[in-house]
């Protein structure tokens, strides 16, 4: 479409095409509602559906079994951070892993409501990977294991998931949620903020077995408590609701036209090989940021010769057409974030820009 880029912004992200094109379908007039989905009431029938079908398709894709709630739930992983120790700690300690920027933040959040752990921290290596669970020094009676599935910044990745034990494994999977299938059993909380890969911003799925929600103490501001948000499902008050919409399209998308994630992650590693590819194959003029085993599919980082090129190389993308390369504020470099709704064709056009950009400024 005319004026339409490939975008590789970290978050908000790009939504899948086919999504767009039927909210801007929608938008005015939902089907059968006589308004938009943004005027009709959370209580209707209308919505009902559009809310249920949100919930199914998200159930769907991840198996997810019976003893587990799906919740939405305003604010976006950030507040997840607060979230968690307010309901979960329940007056004992909690481990995290710090493999990154996210992981810290989480943890300094937590640090307001108990007393947690650092399990394992890759701060000293200037997070370029994720543990191996030999590595972890875990306590039996934590209230509960947080990790961080992929750190957007650094463009690290978790492909196994931490062994918590007995202890409930609760995780931060923002950046690549419904990337790839996952065992959902081995976790006790899920979440990620909605958009990355499944939605605008402003908003988080929240999935969490039903046990833990009876770990709410009570007292807790009322939308801030699981229990609240589970007895209500996520209605207590008006509900992100357009979020919510977005969220039930991507699902649809997601097993109607891919096929389910088992087949969005093999689409996800052949887009992620294309560019490591080209770093790989620089001889040094492009320098991935972590080590090869825990390299990102969503979030692609690396640095070229000095910053000057850099900035070149993020100007002279953009005038081609492929917006937001730039790394972030904290790191620098250059980041291309290829999320699910990120097309094959668009990886492509970068991988060939990156081998040009080396011919021309090498």
């Amino acid at each position: 479409m005319e004026g339409r880029v490939y975008n590789f912004s970290s978050g908000p992200a790009a939504l899948p095409l086919p999504v767009m094109k039927q909210v801007q379908e929608e938008l005015l007039v939902y089907p059968g509602a006589g308004a938009s989905i943004m005027e009709i009431s959370h209580r209707s029938k209308n919505f009902a559906a559009v809310h249920e079908a949100a919930k199914s398709g998200i159930q769907k894709l991840l198996g997810l079994p019976d003893h587990y709630r799906i919740l939405f739930v305003p604010g976006g992983a950030t507040m997840q951070f607060s979230m968690i120790p307010m309901n979960l700690m329940a007056g004992k300690s909690a481990d995290y892993i710090q493999c990154g920027a996210w992981g810290a933040k989480a943890l300094k959040e937590a640090k307001k409501f108990g007393d947690p752990r650092i399990a394992w921290s890759g701060k000293a290596e200037n997070y370029i990977r994720m543990p191996k669970n030999a590595e972890l020094t875990l306590n039996p009676d934590a209230a509960y294991l947080h990790f961080t599935a992929n750190e957007t910044i650094d463009g690290t990745e978790f492909f196994h998931e931490p062994d918590a034990g007995s202890v409930p494994l609760i995780c931060d999977a923002s950046s690549n949620f419904m990337s790839k299938p996952i065992p959902v059993e081995k976790y006790g909380l899920i979440y990620a903020g909605a958009q990355k890969n499944v939605g605008p911003s402003g908003m988080a799925v929240v999935i969490i077995r039903e046990d833990l929600i009876e770990r709410a103490p009570a007292g807790l501001p009322v939308l801030l408590d699981y229990r609240v948000m589970a007895e209500n499902d996520s209605l207590y008050n008006t509900p992100p609701s357009f979020g919510i919409y977005i969220v039930s399209l991507v699902a649809r998308w997601l097993l109607d036209e891919i096929g389910g994630l088992a087949k969005m992650e093999a689409i996800n590693i052949e887009k992620a090989k294309m560019l490591y590819g080209v770093i790989d194959g620089s001889g040094g003029y492009y320098r991935g940021h972590a080590i090869p085993e825990c390299r990102s599919r969503m979030n692609i980082t690396f640095r070229l010769p000095d910053e000057t090129l850099e900035k070149r190389f993020v100007e002279q993308a953009k005038a081609a057409g492929m917006y937001e390369l730039k790394g972030h504020r904290s790191v620098g470099g250059c980041r291309a974030s290829i999320y699910n709704a990120m097309p094959i064709e668009g990886v492509r056009v970068l991988r060939d820009f990156m081998l040009e950009f080396q011919k021309n400024n090498g």
